[in-house]
């Protein structure tokens, strides 16, 4: 997979993503609001590679996991992140739902107003971690 592929996965989960939220599909939504973050920092750390291309999983392991504060750091946004947390109080609050998914969520049963504050902090189209992440991807 390359830079737009990623690109392209994360707003096909973010439109799945309300999808499902508006169906009432509330764990699914969960799921995918997190996977809309993995697949833009993905799309991050394709960016300083060569050509655009995701690296081969024997060039970085830390390419290769769902784990978003591990991505942020192979993305080498953790200074933008601070930067942008400190400006924006609403963009803090959404970064700290956002850390928080995990890939073990599809295991878990969410309340609605959880599930419906993570779409919020993903897609927020002025604080929203999507798209303070397309300013890197």
């Amino acid at each position: 997979m390359n830079r737009r592929d990623f690109q392209r996965l994360a707003l096909v989960r973010l439109d799945e993503a309300r999808v499902l939220l508006e169906a009432e599909n509330f764990e699914g939504c969960y799921y995918l609001s997190g996977y809309v973050i993995e697949c833009a920092l993905k799309a991050c750390i394709a960016k300083l590679t060569k050509r655009h291309s995701f690296p081969e999983r024997s060039a970085s392991q830390t390419c290769y996991t769902h784990d978003v504060g591990l991505l942020l750091r192979t993305a080498n946004l953790e200074y933008r992140l601070e930067a942008a947390r400190r400006a924006d109080p609403d963009f803090a609050a959404n970064w700290i739902l956002v850390r928080e998914w995990t890939e073990q969520s599809h295991y878990d049963f969410r309340e609605p107003d959880e599930v419906v504050k993570l779409y919020k902090a993903v897609s927020d189209p002025m604080h929203g971690v999507l798209r303070w992440l397309k300013h890197y991807w």
